[in-house]
């Protein structure tokens, strides 16, 4: 099967030189705006960087579940979930502007001022220092190096030596741990990052709210994708709606997986009724933002979960492809509904940087992005179940 059939089309390049004209214009903006307002910056920058940290976290999660599963729904999506993943020099590089904003970012646990006046406990002390917070860092950055680095190579072995059996074994060997390592990283990550902004408010599924979220933005951003390949061949002939249809249906299983985990820690800390814990819910309910918590609960479940009830709505290229192109848009909302209350308890209405900053940086990661797909092959050429895929002849 010569690779040469499966290269990316036009329309990839075009992605990737759009995107990135767009980013430089959308950089040069918020860099202006940026120096008249610090502030605002850092907290539009978190966003927007959770929100792209998705996209390459959330496509790790579902390559090792394609591994462990050996689905053949997620053959198709194969290779853009690896291009996604290998976007990780960037992710990692974008990182350090939140290093240089943690002043600011993480003022409760970093400012003495702040903890004289609402101390923290002494295991909070020892644990939020900025040290021991960049260490932990590095420590995920360093467990996702390594699982992306090992699903990458493999794949790449898998197209040389196409009937290596070993290489099946390996993938189904690593998959599993580390889906927990993944997991696990994201879980502590998020209270680093985010839930740490807060630190007298505590949650133990803070963490699943972000892995749940990561998913429906990486399954989105593949649906959005493949539509776009299939315009063209060979990717015309190779997108059967059975394949979309599966699609649509983990995107609606995430969406419910989402509000599963939302409405659980909402139901235990309201039936508490905790003073330190309830401090979350009470900024966000009361006030303008209780506007904002309104519009994630209708357009991040209530629409969607109605919409993709439908399999006409699932099999529909255009009308699964707006759905997809609407979660990522309500995942950036409910980020900014998660993290902004706490800098902003009364104001909900956006800077013009929250919408300048995850512009620019949802354009420079899909341009790396596509710049990534280009490099290999658009379908596994070594998967021994490649032959079942491209031998449907649905319509």
């Amino acid at each position: 099967m010569p690779a040469q059939e499966y290269q990316a089309p036009e329309s990839v390049g075009r992605l990737q030189n759009r995107s990135l004209v767009v980013s430089v214009i959308a950089i040069l903006a918020g860099a202006y705006l940026a120096l008249r307002t610090p502030d605002r910056f850092y907290e539009a920058y978190l966003m927007s960087y959770m929100l792209i940290l998705g996209f390459m976290l959330g496509s790790l999660g579902l390559l090792m579940l394609q591994h462990l599963t050996s689905g053949l729904w997620a053959i198709v999506i194969r290779r853009p979930l690896e291009a996604a993943t290998r976007t990780f020099p960037l992710v990692a590089v974008l990182f350090v502007p939140i290093i240089f904003g943690m002043r600011h970012l993480y003022s409760a646990w970093l400012d003495p001022e702040k903890l004289k006046a609402e101390p923290l406990s002494h295991m909070q002390q020892s644990y939020l220092t900025h040290n021991a917070f960049l260490v932990r860092a590095g420590i995920y950055f360093a467990v996702w190096l390594v699982l992306v680095l090992l699903f990458n190579s493999w794949s790449r072995l898998q197209d040389v030596n196409q009937n290596d059996r070993s290489l099946r074994r390996r993938f189904k060997l690593v998959a599993g741990p580390g889906i927990v390592l993944y997991v696990f990283s994201i879980g502590f990550a998020s209270t680093d990052w985010v839930m740490s902004i807060s630190p007298h408010w505590a949650s133990t599924i803070y963490g699943f709210l972000y892995v749940a979220g990561q998913l429906i933005s990486a399954m989105s951003l593949m649906i959005v994708i493949v539509v776009m390949l299939s315009r063209s061949e060979p990717f015309t002939s190779i997108l059967k709606p059975r394949y979309l249809h599966d699609l649509g249906k983990f995107l609606f299983t995430f969406i419910m997986l989402w509000a599963y985990f939302d409405f659980s820690q909402l139901l235990i800390i309201w039936s508490g009724n905790q003073p330190e814990e309830i401090s979350f819910f009470r900024t966000r309910l009361y006030s303008e933002w209780g506007y904002v918590a309104i519009i994630v609960v209708l357009f991040h479940f209530f629409v969607p979960f109605f919409v993709l009830l439908s399999s006409d709505v699932k099999k529909n290229k255009s009308a699964i492809t707006k759905v997809a192109m609407w979660m990522i848009f309500m995942r950036l909302v409910d980020l900014y509904w998660m993290t902004r209350p706490e800098f902003s308890a009364d104001k909900a209405w956006p800077h013009p940087l929250d919408f300048i900053v995850p512009v620019a940086m949802i354009s420079l990661w899909l341009s790396y992005f596509a710049w990534n797909l280009k490099q290999q092959p658009l379908l596994p050429l070594g998967e021994p179940k490649l032959p079942e895929v491209l031998g449907k002849h649905e319509h």
